[in-house]
């Protein structure tokens, strides 16, 4: 059999043209194809060039950035001031200033942490180690009481480490516990069934303000006299109930959505029930779920601002504390504008983590 050479010549030939539309190619395909979209981009384009060229001389140009209180009051722009003077007590709040190292190595560690555990590389025993060690050890630097440490009333806790830890101790201990409800509502055993479904449809029926009253207020009037719990234990337990429950109704849907097929082909492999589920039912069914899953724990996130209302001083309530003192009284824009910025920083890292998370899991897309 012959071998016929490669035209090379011919290959170059047949091979599709290069994309070579530019920028007004572009714009002319995405923002100007068609009456609609033309109108609707030039709307725009006249909303962000009327408000954001005032906006960036307000927030930038003519801020105030180290300024006093009464300095501020006399300038066009906008004070930054609030955020930069009163920052230690905004991040720290009544935590002692010459013992504000601890909270900050603790940050510093969950950080640490956070980043390692983003990259799916590092997912080993070594990293649930690790988190173990790391959590013990933020505790110790925020209570002390060991190791030579001062002893810190947890009362004193607050800023941005309380709204860690009640983020990241409820958000982590809510999604095992959510799961365990979802399998117990799908349970054939009645009696658990029943029990699943009666907490679930009892914790969604209410709004966290009043779990979180009822830990705060209600609850130590039911233990005995001179016992006591922690006010940040109990409003932690009271996020991480709530939370569960609606972390529980998105694994539901995510296991109702399994393909009848797959329990039937564990049953034909000899898998036990626990076997069933850790192996086949639950790595399929909660990959699925991720997006509606990500979307309760990042509501549960925003919502542990709601802890301000039970007199702890989480971030949102040293800024608020801030804005009251007559000094700066006024500026609670911009105040409100860091606080914001921060809590999405803190929900765009899980959405992010989230999406990065589903295309690194969704095998049966990829050729």
């Amino acid at each position: 059999m012959a071998i016929v050479p490669i035209d090379h010549e011919y290959i170059k030939s047949i091979q599709p043209p290069v994309n070579r539309r530019g920028v007004v190619g572009w714009l002319k395909e995405n923002l100007f194809n068609g009456v609609f979209n033309s109108i609707l981009t030039i709307v725009v384009l006249a909303f962000l060039l009327h408000f954001i060229p005032p906006f960036i001389r307000w927030a930038f140009i003519d801020a105030s950035w180290f300024t006093a209180g009464d300095g501020c009051k006399t300038g066009d722009g906008a004070c930054w001031s609030v955020v930069v003077k009163n920052f230690r007590f905004i991040i720290f709040g009544f935590y002692p200033h010459e013992l504000h190292w601890r909270p900050f190595t603790a940050m510093m560690l969950l950080f640490a942490l956070l980043f390692f555990s983003n990259n799916r590389r590092y997912w080993s025993k070594a990293l649930g180690y690790g988190w173990i060690l790391g959590l013990v050890t933020m505790g110790v630097l925020m209570k002390g009481g060991i190791l030579g440490l001062a002893p810190v009333d947890s009362m004193k806790w607050g800023g941005l480490p309380l709204t860690l830890l009640l983020s990241v101790f409820g958000l982590t201990a809510a999604y095992p516990l959510g799961v365990v409800l979802a399998l117990g509502r799908m349970s054939h055993m009645p009696m658990i069934r029943y029990l699943s479904v009666a907490y679930i449809e009892l914790i969604r029926g209410v709004p966290l303000i009043s779990l979180l009253f009822m830990s705060s207020i209600i609850f130590p009037l039911f233990l005995p006299e001179g016992v006591t719990i922690n006010t940040i234990l109990r409003a932690q337990v009271a996020i991480i109930l709530f939370t569960a429950a609606y972390v529980a109704e998105v694994v539901r849907g995510g296991l109702q959505g399994m393909a009848k097929g797959q329990y039937e082909a564990a049953d034909a492999l000899g898998l036990n029930y626990v076997q069933t589920m850790r192996l086949i039912i639950l790595p399929q069914a909660l990959k699925i779920v991720i997006p509606p899953t990500v979307s309760v724990l990042v509501s549960a996130f925003k919502d542990t601002s709601l802890v301000v209302i039970i007199a702890l001083y989480d971030f949102l309530l040293t800024s608020k504390t801030v804005i009251q003192n007559p000094e700066w009284m006024g500026f609670s824009t911009e105040m409100y504008l860091f606080v914001a910025l921060m809590y999405f920083l803190g929900c765009f890292s899980m959405s992010n983590f989230s999406r990065k998370l589903e295309r690194e899991l969704d095998t049966d897309k990829r050729s």
